[in-house]
């Protein structure tokens, strides 16, 4: 029993957290930033923002890169997890595309099955949100990542961007929060220094090439490229499986 309550202090004294809102089939950056902490929090109680890549991705095909964009339907402040699909075939739409840009991968059929699958399962949610879960908790299966995923609707919420993540943090448990490296653009370190939360940036840059279909090589796209691409292999051209696995707190930035 003391064995196992030191473990839990020690769990929490390391626990390391990322809020950051669902994308769809997001590319492998959003993978490694998952799988670099402990607990990963979609924060789809944020406004949903038009162009960008909460209902959106990119794929490469023999043709050049294509966009694969889920309808919806937008007016001005929704909510991420308020965001109506517009359109119920979109998802038959994507598998063809999708399935025809990536026939000739080596690792397309270890995969085909199960990704078919998810679009039928997808067809019958309306809502952009559950999409997003779906294929990322999916696609975390595929990739052996473990991270608990949980809402930001099942907390309580602050006004004010920074504010709310911090006390989202406190909420956790959290130690650390491990942060894309855009938000340098509006995070106030400040706050969390104050509530004595070290904050992380995680470090996108240095990722290896990987064989891909159609060169020039594309770093910015879809993780089902690379998941296509090299199978059983995707994780060695991962960040955190080369040691950004949040098992222990550490400091600096990433």
């Amino acid at each position: 029993m003391v064995q196992e309550s030191r473990f839990r202090e020690y769990s929490r004294m390391c626990k390391r957290v990322a809020i950051l809102q669902s994308n769809y089939i997001p590319w492998k950056g959003y993978f490694d930033l998952i799988d670099s902490v402990d607990e990963f929090v979609l924060y789809d109680t944020a406004q949903f923002t038009k162009n960008d890549w909460r209902n959106r991705n990119r794929i490469k095909s023999s043709g050049g890169v294509v966009w694969l964009s889920i309808p919806v339907r937008h007016k001005f402040g929704q909510l991420i997890q308020d965001t109506i699909i517009s359109d119920p075939t979109w998802n038959r739409t994507h598998w063809r595309s999708l399935s025809q840009a990536y026939a000739r991968a080596p690792h397309f059929n270890i995969y085909r099955a199960i990704f078919e699958e998810l679009y039928k399962k997808c067809g019958a949610e309306s809502k952009l949100s559950n999409v997003n879960f779906l294929f990322i908790k999916e696609i975390c299966a595929i990739l052996g990542i473990k991270t608990n995923i949980t809402w930001s609707k099942d907390y309580s919420l602050v006004k004010g961007q920074t504010e709310c993540l911090v006390d989202l943090c406190r909420q956790l448990g959290a130690a650390e929060y491990l942060s894309g490296p855009a938000a340098r653009n509006y995070i106030k370190a400040e706050l969390f220094q104050q509530a004595n939360i070290q904050l992380a940036y995680v470090d996108y840059s240095g990722y290896p090439e990987y064989p891909q279909l159609y060169p020039p090589f594309d770093h910015n796209v879809s993780i089902v490229d690379l998941i296509f691409n090299t199978g059983p292999e995707a994780r060695k051209y991962m960040k955190s499986s080369c040691g950004l696995s949040a098992l222990k707190c550490s400091g600096g930035e990433r």
